[in-house]
């Protein structure tokens, strides 16, 4: 992840496009839908792109036709759930096929529904499983651990996807399917791991610095939880700020 321009054959890159290309179209509704009703979150919605699209580039060679990088897919989905992240994790594949010959355009489907889909959905799903199992922790231990969870995981279940993508792709001749799956994640696993742990690290610290400096938008997306008798204050605090 990304794979490259050309590498996969196809009928497969037809395949995941397809199968992409349903969770594009909701991303981009739910985007939209997501502006109107919090106009205030467009910032918050450019830096979590922006985010994605800057540790996404980072290139690290793993195997031929590909490469290992983060995704950061989890900060996106976390802060604005896994269909929005959808359509900013295309946007951004997109535009690193165009500009950066990052990636590819007869690949997009299959970097789409790796990286933009099962990522996202993966990693929100973990954030939420731990936020709710660390409840009787205090906030700021709950919400570090669930981020770190999801963000990390949101990476590696990208790269499992990816190399179950080329491994369906590419069978071992005598391994098939599944002696390729391992090959791929054994190739991956070197370089993607660190980088999981890594990334999952510095998505707790931006989810830090925004309850320093956006604590208000971060109650409104329910990342944060208003305590009993905190939400007078907070909204007196919003009505001076307005």
């Amino acid at each position: 992840m990304h794979i490259a321009e050309g590498f996969l054959p196809w009928q497969h890159a037809a395949a995941w496009t397809a199968a992409a290309a349903p969770f594009v179209v909701h991303g981009v509704r739910s985007l939209t839908a997501a502006v109107r009703a919090d106009p205030e979150a467009k910032l918050l919605l450019g830096a979590s792109g922006a985010f994605c699209f800057v540790l996404s580039a980072l290139k690290i060679p793993s195997v031929t036709g590909s490469c290992s990088h983060p995704t950061g897919a989890g900060l996106g989905a976390i802060l604005f759930r896994p269909p929005v992240m959808a359509a900013l994790g295309t946007l951004t594949l997109l535009f690193q096929a165009l500009l950066l010959a990052h990636g590819g355009l007869t690949t997009l489907g299959a970097n789409v529904f790796s990286m933009a889909v099962v990522g996202p959905w993966v990693g929100y799903g973990s954030y939420r499983l731990v936020r709710a199992a660390a409840r009787s922790l205090p906030e700021t231990t709950a919400v570090g651990t669930a981020v770190f969870t999801g963000a990390a995981l949101a990476s590696l279940s990208t790269y499992t996807v990816t190399s179950l993508q080329l491994a369906m792709a590419f069978p071992d001749p005598s391994g098939g399917l599944l002696g390729a799956f391992v090959k791929f994640g054994a190739i991956f696993s070197v370089t993607q791991v660190p980088l999981a742990i890594i990334e999952g690290l510095v998505t707790v610290v931006i989810i830090r610095l925004l309850t320093t400096a956006s604590r208000g938008e971060l109650l409104r997306l329910g990342v944060l939880r208003r305590s009993a008798g905190g939400g007078a204050a907070t909204a007196a605090a919003d009505g001076k700020a307005a």
